[in-house]
């Protein structure tokens, strides 16, 4: 099979090294793709909007399979332009990932379905908002409606930072139409995880568990970023809480885009929150988180490709989808600055201490060959160091050991991504 990815960060990374293991994967191009996923794909100079220009391309190379990585191109409608011309693509229709592209739509579809979540209103103007906020209970969540590179929720401790977050999110249009609408939803507690899923419309197969570390420095502080750091699986997951997920989360989800007429085929994210009063979705994403994705992935046991073509063709409940009986911990390597400023376009040294380990990985988010040809950083993330152990402490203290084999001018870590392992 000739396969085509769609994206070009870590996720897409990891997606492509698992794609390259499959005995059905002959050929692989990546669009825009980056210097680690030029290891395993033919990285081609289309960028993931370019729709037609990426159908084009798929025509012409007569590719057989499409995976779509990123939120933009599939909130965008992607999918429906490939299989327009009749290319098999994995990822959600533009209808079904509405579920990410509108929080207000995920928050209407959770309140008709019975979905656990946090109680929500929705605004529609800085003056509806500040109405809202003036009788509000503190702290409370703004969360701007549309993609937001995962930087558009504000927790606000008082009523002084809730009026900063409407100028910030509906004013000062700070990510931009993302802000035209904004959800405001009461601030729950308790652990957060995230579950990642495949689907084929009707069945859904629920993926290892995960926890994210968003925030950009140690001890949670900072700014929100895209993700400095994950590990897998997480502790307080329970037996118990994934039961209840899948009969009143998971299976509820799926049958509730069926039922609007949006059938969902893909991925879906679900981020929970583990409260008091049991687990309630905290968001929905139509996709691989990043970096979940590069502590989840590897420790799959099944030919991912399998898998995907198998929600593509509405026969995933043939699938006995199973992961290692290990754990993984990704720690982000970031240029310092981000997410707000930051300077790239420097040499990376040590990639070719993991070229054939089999127990630590490195998948580039942001990265580029130079015009000497040496990988240097391109971004804010620049990549993704993944270790696995037979326990969460001992892929922990792998993953820190291998961000060592690394460096780059203007590296920066944090230093405590799965701390919590040690409070499970």
């Amino acid at each position: 099979m000739k396969i085509l990815i769609v994206g070009s960060g870590g996720r897409e990374h990891a997606i492509a090294w698992a794609v390259a293991k499959s005995p059905k994967a002959e050929k692989i191009y990546c669009a825009p793709g980056n210097a680690g996923i030029a290891e395993f794909a033919e990285c081609v100079p289309i960028g993931a909007m370019e729709f037609e220009k990426l159908a084009d391309f798929a025509e012409e190379k007569g590719v057989d399979f499409a995976i779509i990585g990123m939120d933009d191109p599939l909130v965008g409608g992607i999918v429906d332009v490939f299989e327009a011309r009749g290319i098999r693509t994995f990822g959600p229709r533009k209808n079904a990932a509405i579920i990410e592209g509108s929080k207000a739509f995920s928050k209407e579809l959770m309140k008709k379905y019975n979905i656990p979540t946090a109680g929500y209103t929705t605004v529609y103007s800085a003056a509806e908002a500040r109405e809202f906020l003036r009788t509000a209970k503190f702290p409370i969540v703004l969360k701007a409606d549309g993609l937001a590179l995962g930087k558009g929720v504000l927790i606000c401790n008082t009523p002084e930072e809730a009026e900063a977050g409407v100028v910030e999110i509906m004013e000062d249009k700070k990510f931009g139409a993302a802000g035209d609408k904004m959800v405001i939803e009461e601030f729950m507690t308790g652990r957060e995880v995230s579950v990642l899923s495949f689907c084929d419309g009707k069945t859904i197969k629920p993926m290892t568990s995960a926890q994210d570390h968003k925030r950009a420095g140690d001890g949670d502080t900072g700014l929100n970023t895209g993700g400095m750091g994950t590990f897998s699986p997480s502790p307080f997951y329970t037996a118990e809480a994934d039961a209840f997920c899948r009969e009143y989360i998971y299976q509820r989800t799926v049958d509730a885009l069926a039922a609007e007429g949006r059938p969902f085929v893909g991925i879906i994210f679900f981020g929970l929150m583990l409260t008091a009063d049991g687990p309630k979705v905290l968001e929905y994403n139509c996709r691989f988180g990043d970096p979940e994705a590069q502590v989840v992935i590897p420790r799959m046991k099944n030919d991912m490709l399998s898998v995907m073509e198998a929600c593509v063709d509405g026969r995933l409940d043939e699938i006995d989808l199973q992961f290692e009986d290990n754990a993984a911990v990704c720690v982000v390597l970031a240029s310092s600055g981000y997410p707000v400023k930051y300077a790239k376009g420097f040499p990376i040294r040590g990639l070719e201490n993991f070229k054939g380990a089999e127990d630590k990985f490195v998948f580039h988010a942001g990265t580029k060959f130079d015009a000497e040809g040496r990988i240097v950083t391109n971004g804010g993330r620049v990549l993704g160091v993944t270790a696995l152990g037979k326990t969460l402490v001992e892929a922990r203290a792998n993953a820190y050991k291998a961000t060592e084999l690394i460096e780059f001018d203007n590296k920066y870590m944090r230093h405590d991504i799965g701390k919590a392992i040690d409070e499970a």
